[in-house]
């Protein structure tokens, strides 16, 4: 495990579990940021933990901090190893962090229980257990703005609408190939139920960390299989790989589509045969944005980035700039509502839980329409928004859809079943210490 000091350059100390943050930083937010440059991972983390990274450094450069406050920012290495996860975790919770963000389902997993004992609130963006969208439940966890039921529930109302309905996939089979893994693993009873009532048939392909690269055998099953769609639910090394075996093994591209996940290279791994591989987005890419443009202006251009200067505003960096606007939102929202400067991780949960994203705020933020509007609340730690489709054309990703909402009357019951299952299995499973407002 180990880490790079980033952000406010104060005295090296290794950072080991309950010793105090430096004197320097005492008026500052601590903010460390789990990350993973190394390992199989390391192609999907590095862009991610970029765009953390500079968009937090920006508002340290341009700004000073937050209302004032400097940033402190931290990096631990996981390498995407839940063990790995769970240290850097017990590494820095004595360090007083507002938030943190662990940037894997199985590391995520294992924190929601320390979460309200230690009162760090986690920020899960668009992964982790959907169940914890549940705001009066898991009073510690947040995912927006889409939980991974809502993806899948997404991506089969879109092909149901390229069939023509929901009740045309009747008999239709449907392949999932995903991560033998925590991450992967999440959606599947929701797509179980789903082909259960709609009458679709489900054929499963995992695929182990240790064969991401290697899937010759789930195509060769695929092939003989031959199902009608084929969805992907992958991360690190296993999506470019993926898009290179359905290419090379004739599967038809326009029937491929993945969760929000896979970057520009992993569909550049498929060569010109990729030309028609479709994922979900919720934030635009690019970088034609006054604040990704003073990220450019005060981070990247002053060789404070890591991030080499053509993958800025590429799609996996701009989602670590989401993360941190999440991030940064939660952390005004607590000042403003405490009215203090140095706030805690307990004023930042409920800064969270009063982030309103709307477009006057993007705009302010210098981010108009890179994202559609997000509100949070008490009850609701996700926000279940839409996602659109979006389309490699051989060079770039293209937005071919208006906005899919999720199809809520499938999802809610199961997420509030998961959620309330999650509680009652876990004995002494601590309730918010204040009610959520019903109307809220």
């Amino acid at each position: 495990m180990s880490f790079r000091k980033l952000g406010l350059g104060f005295a090296a100390a290794t950072l080991l579990a309950g010793t105090a943050l430096p004197a320097l930083a005492q008026d500052s937010v601590y903010v460390p940021l789990f990350t993973y440059r190394t390992g199989p991972f390391a192609g999907s983390g590095t862009h991610i933990a970029d765009g953390m990274h500079d968009y937090l450094r920006m508002l340290n450069e341009r700004d000073g901090g937050i209302g004032g406050v400097k940033l402190v920012l931290e990096e631990c290495e996981t390498g995407y190893d839940t063990k790995k996860g769970v240290e850097c975790y017990e590494s820095v919770k004595g360090k007083n962090p507002v938030v943190v963000n662990p940037w894997s389902t199985g590391i995520t997993l294992p924190l929601i229980p320390r979460a309200s004992v230690d009162k760090i609130p986690i920020l899960s963006m668009a992964y982790g257990l959907s169940a914890s969208a549940r705001g009066d439940i898991f009073p510690w966890v947040f995912n927006p703005p889409a939980t991974y039921w809502d993806g899948m529930s997404m991506i089969v109302k879109y092909i149901g609408e390229k069939e023509g309905g929901l009740d045309k996939l009747k008999g239709k089979k449907i392949g999932f190939i995903h991560l033998d893994a925590a991450f992967g693993k999440e959606p599947i009873p929701l797509l179980q139920e789903m082909a259960k009532d709609i009458g679709f048939e489900v054929a499963l392909y995992p695929v182990a960390a240790q064969d991401m690269q290697n899937q010759s055998s789930q195509w060769l099953s695929v092939r003989r299989d031959r199902p009608d769609y084929m969805i992907m639910w992958g991360w690190g090394s296993m999506n470019g790989a993926a898009v290179k075996e359905a290419v090379r093994s004739g599967y038809p591209m326009d029937k491929f589509y993945s969760i929000w996940w896979p970057g520009e290279d992993d569909a550049r791994a498929g060569g010109a045969g990729a030309k028609g591989f479709k994922m979900l987005n919720w934030h635009a890419v690019g970088t034609n944005f006054p604040a990704i443009q003073d990220i450019q202006k005060h981070v990247v251009d002053k060789g404070l980035s890591k991030a080499p200067k053509d993958k800025v505003g590429e799609l996996l960096y701009n989602r670590g700039i989401y993360n941190s606007l999440l991030i940064a939102e939660g952390i005004a929202q607590a000042q403003k509502i405490t009215g203090k400067k140095v706030v805690t991780g307990e004023d930042v949960r409920r800064g969270l839980e009063n982030i309103k994203l709307d477009p006057a705020r993007l705009k302010e933020l210098g981010l108009e329409g890179f994202t559609d509007q997000l509100a949070l609340s008490c009850n609701d730690h996700n926000g279940h928004r839409a996602a659109f489709m979006q389309e490699w054309d051989g060079t770039k990703w293209v937005k071919i859809s208006a906005p899919i909402e999720p199809m809520t009357d499938r999802v809610k019951a199961q997420l509030d079943a998961a959620a309330k299952d999650y509680a009652e299995k876990n004995a002494g499973w601590p309730k918010r210490t204040e009610a959520c407002d019903k109307a809220s």
